[in-house]
């Protein structure tokens, strides 16, 4: 579980978090929504301690993440992953370089181990077929023609494909997408959607989602949760989010669906 507590945070003269207080329970898929500048990613940020809070505190499985020394930051922000805003991959590695790249930084060094968990991670994503046969993987050639492939080869569902497999890698307790549909055709979109919540239903995931993409947030999310102005202006299910009689959230809606 993941709790925020009374979070702020600043830049200058800029307030971009004045209180923040928000829950996300284990299991859960959780879409933070609000417009550009509201904190959003800076809330993110501090989850994984990139940035530190002013005041407040955010607590992880039940642990103050502020109290945690360097080797014991690094060893939980194993059990997170992360899936970038354009998936973010490295052009100059190929697609399994780019998958197992967080496992090889943590030191795994064993190429069966490796190649084990590239496969199985492109597997969940649906880039793999998921087969074998006394325990010999089946279709090896489609294997090894992805594996080879650089970004520049893939589409853009594919490559969103590739980083969420990356952020899959180890597997991690929770995950989360910063904008997992910006820049992707309505069809891909609905392919990604379809994939985030296959993967918090089949793997148990905790799932933490920043989209303005409203038809993603009434197909995925659990529970909703608005910013406007550093704070938590609106939090429920998504039929309370467009049930809310709320001047801001009526006003966000409409712009956004």
């Amino acid at each position: 579980m993941i709790e925020l507590r009374d979070l702020h945070k600043s830049f200058g003269d800029k307030n971009v978090l004045r209180g923040i207080d928000l829950t996300i329970p284990n299991g859960e898929t959780m879409c933070i929504i609000g417009k550009s500048g509201c904190g959003k990613s800076v809330l993110l940020k501090h989850i994984v301690r990139l940035l530190e809070p002013d005041t407040g505190s955010v607590w992880v499985d039940g642990i103050n993440i502020a109290t945690l020394g360097h080797d014991d930051l690094f060893e939980k922000r194993r059990s997170i992953g992360f899936v970038f805003q354009g998936a973010a991959l490295f052009d100059s590695m190929t697609v399994y370089e780019n998958v197992i790249i967080g496992l090889y930084e943590h030191g795994e060094k064993d190429l069966k181990i490796l190649d084990g968990e590239a496969r199985r991670v492109l597997a969940a994503v649906g880039l793999l077929p998921d087969i074998s046969e006394n325990g010999t993987p089946l279709f090896e050639k489609e294997y090894q023609n992805l594996r080879a492939k650089k970004p520049s080869d893939l589409s853009g569902g594919m490559r969103k494909r590739v980083g969420v497999a990356r952020a899959l890698v180890g597997s991690p307790t929770y995950v989360f997408y910063d904008e997992p549909t910006t820049g992707l055709d309505p069809v891909t979109s609905e392919q990604i959607d379809n994939l985030i919540a296959d993967l918090a239903s089949k793997l148990n995931v905790t799932s933490l989602v920043i989209t303005h993409d409203m038809f993603s947030v009434f197909k995925i999310a659990d529970r909703v949760a608005m910013l406007e102005a550093g704070i938590v202006r609106f939090e429920g299910t998504a039929e309370e989010l467009q049930a809310t009689t709320n001047p801001s959230v009526v006003e966000f809606l409409e712009r956004y669906v």
